[in-house]
C-alpha cells in the first residue's frame, strides 16, 4: 500500500497539479492538508472519477484536511475522537483497506510567547489521546500530515538560525516524541538517518534552490506497519515548476 501526505496550500489553486500527481504516482491513500475550502466546494466527484473515495473536513479559507483512498473509506471521523472538538478543521480519520489513517494539520504555533503556541501544545496532547482512542500500539495505524515540527536538528537547514523559534522548540519536539513513546515510528527517519531531508521550503529568497528547508511533513506508523514498510521518499519534483505548494509530498510503501 502506497500512503502519501501532502500539504497542498489551497486545493483549488493546486488541483491540476494534484490530479497530475495522482495519475502519475498512483498512491493508494493520500492525506491532504490546507485544502482551504468548504466541504461543499471539495471536488469529491472529480476525485471519484480518478478512482478515489474521499472524506473532507473543511473550513473555507483556512485549514482543511482530507483523506483520499482507492481502497475505500470506512468509519470516517472528522475532528478528534477524544476530548473536546477542535474549532478548526485540522484532523480527519478513516479506515482504508484495513489501515486506520489519521490525517493531521498541526497548528503552526506562530511564536513561543504566543497563545497559538500553547494551542499547538494542547493540540498535540489531544492528538495522542485521539491516537489511543482509534488504535492500539500493535494495530495497523498511520498518522500522517503537516506536523509543523522538525523532529530534530537533522531536519532543519540551520539549527542556529532557528533557535528560539517554533517548529524546533524542546516542548514541541517532546510532544512529538510522546507519540513515538506511545508506539509510533517516524518511517522516513527510520529508513533515512542522514540529515537534510526536507519537505518544506519557504517561497521567499530562493529557499528551495538554496536547500533552506525543514522536514515537517511526517508519516508516523505503528510498529507492525513500519516493519512492513520497504521504501519512502520525499517527492521533490512536485515542489518544482509553476505555482507549486511550498510543501512536497511524502510517500511511504507499507
Amino acid at each position: 500500500m502506497l500512503v502519501a501526505t501532502w500539504n497542498v496550500n489551497s486545493l483549488k489553486a493546486r488541483m491540476p497539479r494534484v490530479v497530475a500527481w495522482l495519475e502519475e504516482v498512483q498512491p493508494d491513500v493520500v492525506c491532504l492538508q490546507e485544502t482551504k475550502m468548504t466541504d461543499e466546494a471539495f471536488p469529491s466527484a472529480e476525485l471519484l472519477a480518478l478512482g478515489y473515495d474521499s472524506v473532507h473536513f473543511g473550513q473555507g479559507r483556512w485549514n482543511g484536511v482530507a483523506i483520499l483512498s482507492r481502497l475505500g473509506i470506512e468509519r470516517p471521523v472528522v475532528n478528534f475522537a477524544a476530548g473536546a472538538p477542535d474549532p478548526e478543521a485540522r484532523i480527519v480519520t478513516a479506515t482504508c483497506g484495513g489501515l486506520v489513517v489519521v490525517c493531521v494539520y498541526v497548528p503552526n504555533g506562530r511564536a513561543l510567547d504566543h497563545e497559538h503556541y500553547q494551542y499547538k501544545l494542547r493540540w498535540m496532547r489531544q492528538l495522542r489521546d485521539h491516537v489511543a482512542a482509534v488504535s492500539e500500539p500493535d494495530g495497523d495505524l498511520v498518522v500522517a500530515g503537516d506536523f509543523n515540527i522538525a523532529p530534530d536538528d537533522r531536519d532543519v537547514w540551520d539549527p542556529a538560525a532557528l533557535e528560539g523559534s517554533t517548529h524546533v522548540s524542546a516542548a514541541e519536539r517532546q510532544a512529538l516524541a510522546s507519540l513515538c513513546d506511545w508506539g509510533l515510528v517516524d518511517v522516513v527517519r527510520a529508513q533515512h538517518p542522514e540529515p537534510r531531508i526536507f519537505s518544506w521550503w519557504d517561497y521567499r529568497d530562493g529557499s528551495f534552490h538554496k536547500g533552506h528547508g525543514m522536514r515537517i511533513d511526517l508519516v508516523l506508523a505503528t510498529g507492525p506497519v513500519a516493519s512492513r514498510s520497504a521504501w519512502s521518499v520525499v517527492d521533490r519534483n512536485a515542489r518544482k515548476g509553476e505555482q507549486p505548494s511550498d510543501h512536497a509530498p511524502v510517500a511511504v510503501l507499507c
